[in-house]
Parts: C-alpha cells; sequence; structure tokens
C-alpha cells in the first residue's frame, strides 16, 4: 500500500484528528512552544501528512513507530494507559490503511526487479583522510542510549544521549531538546594528544534544524557556559570558531565566525571543518570551501587547556545553548586537516550507503546482468540515487549495442512521483565502456521521496526501451493555463520619498543639498510614502508632505535656490507691503503654478480653476466657497498681538500650497 495526495482527507479524519492533534500537538507542532520534529501534529494537515508517512506502517500498523513509541516505549502516553493509547493509535492507522488499496505494478511496464534498500551491499567506508583521527562518531548504533567512538584511539569517548534525542535513519541522531556528552576522564584524550601536537580539527557532518537559533553548541569541550576549550557553534547564518589559547579568554573570544553576509549555514546537509595550529590559527571550512578569512587574533599557545573538561554536542555539559538539529559524523583530528584533506573527506559524504544491483538479464538476455545504483537514506524524508552503472558479474558476457531510454525509479509498485533524473536517458549499453563499477549511465542524482521507511520501501527501475522491449508512454497533458481576471490597475500613482524629494528640488530650483532642506527631508523621510498605490496614502503622508513643502518654500523665498526670486518672480515686489505687492498677484502665482504643474498638461488640473483658488476667487453665499488663499492671509490678524502678514510669509504660503498638494504628489 502506497501514500498518495488524495489521502490526506481521510488521514485527516482517522489519524490527525482523533488522535495526533488531540494527544501530541503539545511538542509535535512547530507552534507549540517546545516544538520537537517531525510535526505530524501539526495544524496544516499536508504538512503532518508528510511528516507522519515514516512513522505508520500500511501493512502492519501494529508495527508502526507509532504504535511502538506509546505500547513499547511509553513515550507521553496520555491518561487511558500506554497499553491502550497504543492500541488506539493502531487502530486509526488501520482504518486509515483500510480506506487504501494496495498498489499493483503496471503489466505493461518494462521493469526490473524489485529490491529494498537493506538488501544492497554496504558501500560506505573508506577513501575518508583519517590518519590523525583521534575520535569518531558515526551513529550508527541506530538504537539505545550511547554514541560509540569508533576511532580505535583509547580510550574512546563514548556519548551518553539524554533529553529528547531520537536516532536518525541513514547513521545519525536528532537533537531536539537534548545532548550527547561524554565522561571527562574519556575527554582527557582529547586534552593530552592536541596538546601534544599543538594543532587540531573538529569535522562534523550536520543539519541544523533552522537558521534562527543563536549562541547554540554544535561541539563544544568546555566545563561550564563560559569556560571552554572549543566549541563550534551556530548563531543564525553564521558557524562561530571559540578556542582558548593564551591569546583569548577562558570562554574562548572572540570567536572566528563566517561572514553573516553570506550566510553560509543553511538548515541543510553540511560539512563543516575548523582548524587551528600555531601557524595559521583558525581556520573554518564549509562544504569544502573555506569561508573565513585570516584569523584576526594571532596564534596562541594551547598551555592554558583544562583536562577536566567533557565533550559534549548539542549544548552545554549544562544543558544551556541547546542546538537542534541532526548529526550525521563527528571526527576530531590531532592534526590540522589540509584543503586537499578536506575536499576529499567531503567527497566521500557521510551515511549509510549501500549498492543496488537492480537485475535486468531477463529484459536483454544476458545472464548477471544488471543496472547498479548508489543508494542512501538522504535524510529522513527522502533517498538519494547517484551513479548508475551498466554491469555483468560474469566477465564472459560481453554484451554491446543495446539501447536504453527513460530510465524512472519506481518506489512500491508505482513510479514516484517526482525526482526521475534519469527519464531523458538516451545510452547505448556496452561491455567496452566498462570501468570499475561497470558502464556509467549518468553524472547526476535523483533524490527519491521516502514512504515506508528502508526496511519496507521496495524500489525497481522501469525503461521507456531496452534492449528489444519498449513501453508506449504517453505524454503529460498539456498544461492548461486560466486566465486570471486581475483588478483594473491604478492609472495613477504617488510619488515616493525620493521622488518627492528629487520634484520639489527641480521644480524650486533649490537644492536637496540645502542645509535647511535636507535636514528636514532626512527627518520626515520615513514619514513620506514608500510605495505609488494611491490607496496607501495615509494622513501622516500629507503631513510630512507639506513639511517639505513648506521648506523648499521657505528656502525659495529667501533666495536660497540656484535662481533668485527676482528672476522667477518678475515684476513682484517683495519689498513692498501685502497690500500692494499683492495687487499684482498674477506676478507670484502665474510663475509658480507654470513651474510646478506644468504648462498645458491634460491630465493636471485646469491652471484658471488653481489660480482663482489661490488669488482670485471671493466668497460664495450659496456655496460658502471662501475668499481665496491669498486674501485670507492679507486680512489682518484680529489678535493684535500676533504678527501680521508679511510679503513673503504670505508668498511662502501660496508656494506650500501649490506644492505640498496633489499637484506636485500625483504622477
Amino acid at each position: 500500500k502506497n501514500y498518495d495526495p488524495s489521502q490526506v482527507a481521510d488521514f485527516a479524519a482517522l489519524v490527525h484528528g482523533p488522535i495526533l492533534t488531540a494527544y501530541c500537538q503539545d511538542c509535535h507542532s512547530s507552534q507549540s512552544a517546545t516544538a520537537q520534529q517531525p510535526y505530524f501534529a501539526e495544524a496544516d494537515v499536508n504538512v503532518a501528512f508528510d511528516a507522519v508517512k515514516p512513522k505508520m506502517d500500511l501493512d502492519d500498523p501494529a508495527s508502526s513507530r507509532l504504535v511502538i513509541r506509546l505500547r513499547n516505549e511509553f513515550h507521553n502516553c496520555w491518561a487511558v494507559g500506554c497499553t491502550q493509547a497504543g492500541d488506539d493509535m493502531q487502530a486509526a492507522i488501520q482504518a486509515f490503511a483500510d480506506t487504501i488499496t494496495a498498489t499493483q505494478i503496471d503489466p505493461l511496464l518494462v521493469n526490473s526487479k524489485a529490491l529494498r534498500i537493506v538488501e544492497g551491499t554496504i558501500a560506505s567506508g573508506g577513501n575518508r583522510f583519517e590518519n590523525a583521527q583521534i575520535a569518531l562518531w558515526e551513529f550508527k548504533t541506530g538504537q539505545g542510549s550511547m554514541a560509540y567512538d569508533t576511532s580505535g584511539v583509547d580510550p574512546a569517548i563514548d556519548l551518553s544521549l539524554s533529553g529528547d534525542v531520537e536516532w536518525f535513519g541513514g547513521w545519525g541522531i536528532t537533537i531536539n531538546d537534548g545532548k550527547a556528552q561524554g565522561t571527562t576522564a574519556a575527554s582527557k584524550k582529547l586534552h593530552d594528544l592536541i596538546k601534544a601536537t599543538g594543532e587540531y580539527a573538529i569535522e562534523a557532518w550536520v543539519v541544523p534544524a533552522n537558521v534562527t537559533q543563536e549562541m547554540a553548541r554544535i561541539v563544544s569541550y568546555s566545563g561550564g557556559d563560559t569556560t571552554r576549550n572549543f566549541t563550534l557553534q551556530q548563531t543564525l547564518y553564521d558557524y562561530n570558531f571559540l578556542l582558548r589559547t593564551t591569546e583569548t579568554s577562558l570562554n574562548g573570544d572572540p570567536a572566528l565566525s563566517t561572514p553573516s553576509a553570506d550566510e553560509v549555514l543553511q538548515a541543510s546537509l553540511q560539512h563543516v571543518v575548523v582548524n587551528y595550529d600555531a601557524v595559521s590559527g583558525r581556520s573554518i571550512y564549509v562544504n569544502g570551501e573555506l569561508v573565513t578569512q585570516a584569523d584576526p587574533i594571532p596564534a596562541g599557545s594551547l598551555v592554558d587547556w583544562q583536562d577536566t573538561f567533557a565533550l559534549v554536542l548539542g549544548s552545554e555539559v549544562s544543558g544551556q545553548g541547546l542546538f537542534q538539529g541532526t548529526f550525521r559524523l563527528v571526527a576530531v583530528h590531532n592534526r590540522v586537516l589540509t584543503p586537499a584533506q578536506i575536499v576529499q573527506n567531503f567527497d566521500v559524504g557521510v551515511g549509510e550507503k549501500f549498492y543496488l544491483l537492480f537485475g535486468i538479464e531477463d529484459i536483454i538476455n544476458v545472464p548477471t546482468a544488471y543496472i547498479l545504483f548508489e543508494v542512501a537514506q538522504y535524510d529522513s524524508y527522502s533517498y538519494l540515487f547517484t551513479k548508475p552503472h551498466f554491469i555483468t558479474l560474469d566477465s564472459a558476457q560481453q554484451p554491446e549495442g543495446i539501447p536504453i531510454q527513460g530510465m524512472r525509479i519506481g518506489l512500491n509498485g508505482a513510479e514516484a512521483l517526482v525526482g526521475q533524473a534519469y527519464a531523458n536517458l538516451d545510452n547505448t549499453l556496452s561491455a567496452s565502456l566498462f570501468g570499475e563499477l561497470g558502464q556509467p549511465l549518468a553524472s547526476i542524482g535523483a533524490v527519491i521521496p521516502l514512504e515506508k521507511g528502508p526496511a519496507d520501501d521496495e524500489f525497481f527501475l522501469t525503461f521507456d526501451l531496452l534492449g528489444s522491449q519498449s513501453y508506449a508512454r504517453t505524454g503529460d497533458p498539456p498544461l492548461v493555463i486560466v486566465p486570471t481576471d486581475l483588478p483594473p490597475a491604478d492609472r495613477i500613482g504617488v510619488r515616493t520619498f525620493d521622488e518627492i524629494n528629487a520634484t520639489f528640488a527641480a521644480v524650486t530650483a533649490v537644492s536637496p543639498e540645502e542645509p535647511g532642506v535636507n535636514t528636514t527631508y532626512q527627518n520626515l523621510r520615513q514619514s513620506l510614502p514608500a510605495i505609488e498605490a494611491p490607496k496607501a496614502f495615509l494622513s501622516s503622508h500629507q503631513v510630512a508632505l507639506a513639511q517639505l513643502a513648506f521648506e523648499y518654500c521657505n528656502a525659495l523665498m529667501e533666495d536660497r535656490g540656484t535662481i533668485s526670486t527676482a528672476a522667477m518672480f518678475p515684476g513682484f515686489n517683495f519689498g513692498a507691503a501685502p497690500i500692494i505687492a499683492y495687487a499684482n498677484r498674477d506676478a507670484l502665482i502665474g510663475p509658480l503654478i507654470d513651474r510646478i504643474m506644468g504648462i498645458a498638461i491634460q491630465s493636471q488640473p485646469d491652471f484658471v480653476d488653481v489660480r482663482d483658488e489661490l488669488g482670485f476667487n471671493t466668497f460664495d453665499p450659496i456655496t460658502l466657497r471662501p475668499d481665496n488663499l491669498i486674501d485670507r492671509m492679507i486680512a489682518p490678524n484680529s489678535d493684535p498681538l500676533e504678527p501680521q502678514a508679511d510679503t513673503r510669509g504670505i508668498a511662502k504660503g501660496v508656494c506650500g500650497a501649490v506644492l505640498g498638494s496633489a499637484v506636485a504628489l500625483i504622477q
């Protein structure tokens, strides 16, 4: 039986709603204060469905990890007790499984023989540079509460797993809220062997759970939260390397960090190496590449190292500084790794790998003929297929000229819906091209979804053409794109902050660097419109716009622009009293409107309407339209103690009214 997106509704009704969200969401949800992966109790049922697939066995619900965790391991059982809780979980999974029909392989397919990943030949090990390796954790056990140091260098620093730590499929551990710690006695090996050489390297294959955790200790050889010999830690997108020497503090500060702008650390599988020697100091390599500049701190001595500290993965010895993520491999060397050695270990990869031999002898009539893949469990959700080769195990067989096209990977009776990287394969099988592993067919890899887990997922290959047999594959239906009827776009918009500043400067001939203008603009910049949408324009934007407009007009009327007021407003006497000067008000209004509003622009307001509003309208008792702006400002102030209007002040008001209006704002 296989999973399918169409099953989400049944999963929600039978398993997710009544069991998982009812009893598991306090931990197995991303919204929980104590969130723990996998998030199979997530509110989004699609996310929960993807997360829970490896934890359910549709063919044997009693063997589901969800059931065993309750019934046998007594994990956070609810009020009915662990036995009944396990029975409830099994019944829910069984009810869900009963809605699913077993998948049958299409008899028309040209397919290889099938096998599970655990039926392959182990391909891991070898080719790593390990000459100076003094501690190694590969996490192969897969169960229990101890991760063993398999370096062969005594004493072994076996790590005790405590808190919420899970074994990761394909070798590894996932720390959700716990740690893996060695004893101080065994950890003394690091002190003794590293001080003897004065140099070392820490190597780790890790998968950070996120890029939001800070001061999260990945690998730490320390005695407390503020005392250490060394620590590799995560801070957001950065790796930090703290090291105690005669040039740094007891805490190993200042740390060497990867450049924050490069966002080197990602929530994906990464190979991280930190080096230290007395010549070059500290350095950090990620995925085979040097990612740090020269160490700014002089290389000091390790003479102050303490031999009473403990090695711990995932936090400090106190439990503080939690690092959430997956460890696939950790190694310590008492010599630095050279760039070539780092690349060598990176290229080897990590985790449990298998050679899978898919039999095709019945298809091409060549005994012991196989398509070979190197396969590994890539993470908790997928497999990685790489290095496809054609091979025969009988050297007497020398096939030539056999066509092969359109190879796909099948999973549990059906071709995988995604990850078909070899679908466009078009080659010819030939023994004359055999290398160590046979004839290479492609240099790319394919990531295939994990469904039931490595013990139960069954793989096979299909071919559009192999030898004389072919499969008439129908093409994918054409994508039908339904036109989207979007709402009408705005024909107008407002100028944004920098556009407003540039416009005001251009129409007033006042430099934006004029001290008063520049100070006002910098103070108001964040209060001006940031987007052009008219509906996003707020009253606060208008207030800031008016303030900036009046500052530009102030500079203009005080002759601080690049054009004098006499040249810009010929015939207008700024030195006369308002009642005299504004008898010739057209000499002020006309040039202002022409410069700010433009001349004969059809989408702008009518020139006469703007001119009359500023200087020529009179009070209308019917519409209650007030007098024009200039007359209202010329009128004597009713409070004799308040200053009376002056000609330049009125001119600034008229200018600000035009410049700070929609005339200059709308475009």
